[in-house]
């Protein structure tokens, strides 16, 4: 690891402990059938073009959607929805004075399946899995003093989640996310249509 993952690695660990704290405090609902959330988050830890070189200009940012579809399939709840994320990184190098490089965005898209159980009392705890398509785009900025490549792939992509919701009044709460999808911990505001 470098310094910058050990330093982030190490907030992901301090938002979950305080998450953790906090539920103590919180009197959730369940997740039943019918039930529609909307829910905005940030990431923590993005999985698309980090590391040595990289440097973020747009957070891990993302939006879901749930509907509670079926509860007659083993002891828990099915739920569908959507998903949109984007997160944006850029690579930079200086030539006599000169800076240029690239700047990556990443929007992913994609259908959610959700399994709702209560593991843990007065939790809306969950899982899932997510397919959707990642578009990714790369704009070249400064003067590049020589012919320059970059390898840029939008693709197909897939996530497996797992998460908590908080509830702290009737229809508004909390939730933390571990997946792969635009980052490894989403935080959010959960909204109970």
């Amino acid at each position: 690891f470098c310094q910058k993952n050990r330093i982030i690695m190490k907030r992901i660990l301090l938002i979950a402990c305080v998450l953790v704290a906090f539920s103590a405090l919180l009197k959730a609902q369940e997740f039943e059938v019918n039930d529609r959330v909307i829910t905005p988050g940030i990431g923590f830890g993005s999985v698309l073009y980090t590391g040595n070189g990289f440097n973020t200009f747009l957070p891990p940012v993302s939006i879901s959607y749930e509907q509670g579809l079926r509860s007659d399939v083993g002891p828990g709840i099915i739920g569908i929805g959507g998903y949109a994320g984007m997160a944006g990184s850029k690579t930079e190098t200086v030539f006599n004075g000169d800076k240029y490089g690239y700047r990556y965005t990443s929007l992913i898209l994609g259908a959610r399946g959700f399994y709702h159980m209560d593991l843990v009392e007065e939790l809306d705890t969950y899982g899932g899995l997510m397919l959707g398509y990642n578009i990714v785009m790369a704009n070249e900025y400064g003067n590049w003093p020589i012919a320059a490549t970059t390898n840029v792939g939008s693709g197909f992509s897939y996530s497996l989640f797992v998460g908590a919701r908080y509830y702290f009044q009737k229809n508004l709460g909390v939730m933390a996310e571990l997946g792969y999808g635009i980052s490894y911990l989403t935080v959010g505001i959960s909204y109970k249509l």
